[in-house]
């Protein structure tokens, strides 16, 4: 039902992200030139690796995320514009809409039997954890959100957390965890809360 629901909210209102998409590559290939997809391989449902698509942010090259990014990288991660490709995720069924976000898959590793829960689900573009605080939350906040979702999931929650979603974007709530423009590395520790 999930996934249905999903793939038909999508294409629904292709006419309207369609454009953004367009306009979004076309001005992050005359600003940062080619490529304009940032891609990266994620662990999906059940730890299955796929390709998560974005719009490039950073310049390519040496140096922190903070000295990489962009002005344009700014302004396209404060209105969530560079995550506009993942719609394709989400047609593909790599992603949904609403789910815990998709990691790095060299982080499965690192995870807590707690924290796989996440995998349980397929990961999202939106999730409980992103309206909650999103990168400003610490990884230990984030996977406890994430594994809540797992345990909470439905139709109407989803719904709950797509219009939260909206409002987390519009106030540029979580962009950059403290000084970082990024979330830090996951680093290994030892086992977490169960």
């Amino acid at each position: 039902m999930k996934r249905i629901f999903d793939t038909v909210l999508v294409v629904l209102l292709s006419p309207f992200w369609l454009p953004v998409f367009l306009l979004t590559a076309v001005t992050v290939l005359l600003c940062l030139g080619w490529p304009i997809f940032y891609c990266d391989r994620r662990a999906g449902l059940r730890g299955r690796p796929f390709t998560l698509l974005k719009f490039r942010t950073m310049k390519t090259g040496a140096g922190s995320d903070a000295e990489r990014m962009t002005r344009l990288g700014s302004f396209l991660r404060r209105f969530s514009l560079d995550e506009v490709p993942e719609l394709f995720n989400v047609l593909l069924g790599d992603m949904a809409l609403v789910g815990p976000r998709p990691l790095p898959v060299r982080y499965l590793e690192r995870y807590s039997p707690f924290e796989m829960r996440r995998h349980e689900v397929r990961p999202g573009i939106t999730g409980w954890a992103q309206v909650n605080g999103r990168n400003a939350l610490d990884w230990s906040e984030k996977f406890k959100l994430d594994v809540e979702y797992v345990g909470r999931r439905s139709l109407l929650f989803d719904l709950r957390i797509l219009f939260m979603t909206v409002w987390t974007v519009l106030s540029a709530r979580g962009i950059s965890h403290g000084a970082e423009a990024t979330m830090p590395e996951l680093m290994p520790r030892g086992s977490a809360e169960s």
